[in-house]
């Protein structure tokens, strides 16, 4: 047990601890020295769970493509071109209006080549790429490969004289994640560099070197959280799997069981100390049981396959029917339960044993009576983990819902007389199951939402799906008035005061939707509901344009009329660039303060523009090459800012200096408005010192 939580604290501290700078895709290259002439050259990247790249040659307009460039070949000849080892997945981008293409985990790229002449092979080139997960791009990133005569074996056939160099040039593609990405997270985190010191900025890159001064220090003295890499991602798993653990406890199936299993162990000695230490014990074994659970979960399918649950359409449809039946089970159409030999066998178990293990049996029968209520919500919980994007999501939500769980029966063994003031059971039991049922029918959509966007059904625009989320909290409001009854509810004679307010507040979360029907935000869900581009009667036309997509003059004409500047780091490729566009800046207060109190500047990360010249800079104690508009604004971001993932917002005065943390993808327009205006304070303090 010890070293259950030793792994996963060691875990936890592990994620918290990383930088920012993502590398999540590894590239080997090498060639194989086959006999004969002919040789292939093997490109194989690795992606670390979440993370894809897109497949070659994507239509014009959309993401830029996986791409092979060959600079210099000497004493050989290509032969085609570039071939993936595996299939890529291909779905439908709302966004981008047509199929794009890409690869997960990992991916071969073979080119075969000819042998002309050994004793001048060489071979150079670079591929390029661009990394997506489901919340974030990363800029175009370009890995350089080198081949000579080392590489390969001499023969007499292969030295004939060939003096000429051939250069060559195939075509350019790329990668970019697809309309898969609804939300966040959930497996490990991609991993990440810290930053490191650069040479300092070129006249050749820019001609404002004051205006590239890294400030990373600065934005993490305002207790950036971004640049602090405080993935709290995990957190959020707890709490929701300690949530889930509350609601559980007020089951028919688990609430009756605390008062029996705590007198149960008072009752089983006559040492009261003892039999306080076997129900905390009882408590412990719970929380172990379902740890335990939650990493045999993560072993078994691997960080990968648990990012499918949120990324994949197949996935998300196989969690809106099992969600679906979860909630007709709760609904009371049948009960879910286990195998009673499974029961009985461990009840005859802890009858038959002694101490430590008699507890642990006595456990694991509770949560094996408990399946029928606990399931769907471990099952709802499960999913949620897996989502949020990290591989020990599982574990560290059982442990959050195991322990929410343990924690009566530990509490009232040790202040037994507390007992006495538990509600008792009654149908009030079986109202909390429907309920559950009814959030489990309004969580379910979201799922299938996903598939719908993936697969470009529209059977589930947005107004489809605010109505039937209308319909469902307004039938909960009317069930938790009386107004609704099911076949195995009890006779309710009076509207309870708590009951009473759980109705108002369904009925009116139901009544706030229904602008959302013409357009509204409807800030509350636009976690869950679909983007607003899939409605087709939408009156809302709030759209932001930044007048600037140059740093160096947007900054320029900042300092003229004496406004703060907050910097857009995009991508055309960038998915959720386009939502935080589509859901935060229509806000009317979001967009007035970026349209008269803010110099918007967005800039492009895979802007593919050739600069005048290629850039060469120092980064990471390697020499890299800027050869496009978006290279120059992928190293302003990285050197300036410490950070390569998009969407990025960061405020800036005159000189270059934050006005405050960064922001990054987060869809809550009251904590954007907030991040604007905490900046704006901020310059107006500056200039008037």
């Amino acid at each position: 047990m010890k070293k259950l939580f030793g792994i996963l604290i060691l875990t936890l501290i592990t994620i918290a601890a990383q930088a920012q700078i993502l590398t999540p895709v590894t590239w080997k290259i090498e060639i194989n020295d086959t006999p004969g002439t002919e040789k292939t050259i093997v490109f194989t990247a690795t992606m670390d769970a979440g993370w894809h790249l897109y497949d070659m040659n994507l239509p014009d307009g959309g993401p830029v493509s996986t791409s092979f460039t060959f600079e210099t070949v000497n004493g050989a000849e290509l032969i085609g071109k570039p071939v993936a080892s595996v299939q890529p997945t291909s779905v439908y981008d709302e966004l981008f209006g047509m199929d794009l293409r890409w690869f997960g985990e990992a991916v071969s790229f073979t080119q075969k080549v000819k042998v002309t002449d050994a004793r001048k092979f060489k071979i150079t080139g670079e591929v390029e790429f661009m990394a997506c997960d489901d919340a974030t791009c990363l800029p175009p990133e370009r890995v350089e490969f080198t081949f000579d005569k080392k590489d390969i074996t001499l023969t007499d056939t292969q030295e004939t004289a060939r003096e000429e160099d051939t250069p060559i040039a195939e075509s350019q593609d790329s990668i970019h994640e697809g309309t898969v990405m609804e939300e966040a997270v959930v497996s490990i985190p991609p991993r990440r560099q810290p930053v490191q010191s650069v040479s300092p900025v070129t006249e050749e890159l820019t001609d404002a070197a004051d205006l590239w001064a890294p400030v990373i220090d600065d934005m993490k003295a305002y207790g950036d959280a971004t640049l602090s890499a405080t993935d709290t991602s995990w957190l959020f798993i707890f709490f929701a799997g300690f949530l889930g653990g509350i609601i559980a406890l007020l089951t028919p199936c688990v609430w009756p069981m605390i008062p029996m299993t705590v007198s149960f162990f008072l009752k089983r000695t006559k040492d009261k100390k003892k039999a306080i230490r076997d129900a905390v014990m009882y408590g412990v074994a719970i929380i172990v049981i379902y740890l335990a659970m939650g990493l045999i979960i993560t072993g078994l399918f691997g960080a990968s396959a648990l990012n499918d649950l949120s990324t994949n359409a197949v996935f998300n449809i196989i969690f809106f029917l099992l969600l679906v039946v979860f909630a007709i089970s709760f609904f009371g159409a049948f009960e879910m339960v286990l195998p009673a030999s499974w029961t009985n066998k461990l009840d005859s178990k802890a009858d038959s044993t002694t101490g430590l293990i008699s507890i642990f049996f006595m456990a694991f029968t509770l949560v094996l009576v408990s399946f029928s209520c606990t399931g769907p919500i471990i099952g709802t919980l499960l999913v949620q983990a897996a989502a949020m994007g990290t591989a020990v999501g599982p574990a560290i939500g059982m442990f959050g819902f195991a322990l929410a769980l343990s924690i009566p029966f530990s509490f009232f063994a040790v202040f037994p007389n507390m007992l006495q003031n538990m509600p008792k059971s009654g149908g009030w039991l079986n109202s909390v199951k429907v309920v559950l049922g009814f959030l489990e029918l309004a969580l379910a959509l979201k799922f299938l939402s996903v598939a719908d966007l993936a697969y470009g059904w529209r059977i589930l625009d947005r107004e489809v799906f605010l109505v039937l989320w209308i319909v469902i909290f307004a039938m909960l409001g009317f069930y938790l008035l009386g107004k609704i009854k099911l076949s195995h509810d009890s006779d309710l004679k009076y509207i309870s005061v708590p009951r009473l307010f759980m109705a108002i507040i369904s009925l009116s979360f139901a009544v706030y939707m229904v602008p959302g029907l013409w357009g509204a935000p409807l800030k509350a869900i636009s976690a869950f509901a679909p983007p607003l581009y899939t409605q087709d009667f939408n009156l809302y036309d709030n759209e932001v344009h930044a007048p600037f997509d140059d740093y160096e003059s947007g900054m320029a004409y900042a300092k003229r009329v004496n406004k703060p500047v907050m910097i857009d780091f995009s991508g055309f490729g960038c998915v959720n660039c386009r939502k935080m566009e589509a859901s935060v800046w229509t806000d009317p207060k979001v967009k007035q303060l970026l349209e008269n109190d803010y110099v918007l500047i967005t800039l492009f990360v895979d802007d593919k523009t050739r600069l005048p010249e290629t850039v060469e800079i120092e980064e990471y104690g390697k020499t890299r090459k800027l050869k496009t508009i978006g290279d120059k604004w992928s190293y302003l971001q990285r050197s300036k800012f410490g950070a390569n993932a998009q969407p990025f917002y960061v405020l800036l005065d005159n000189e270059g200096k934050p006005l405050g943390p960064s922001y990054a993808y987060d869809e809550d327009v009251a904590k954007y408005i907030k991040f604007l205006q905490d900046g704006l304070r901020n310059y107006r303090e500056r200039v008037n010192k």
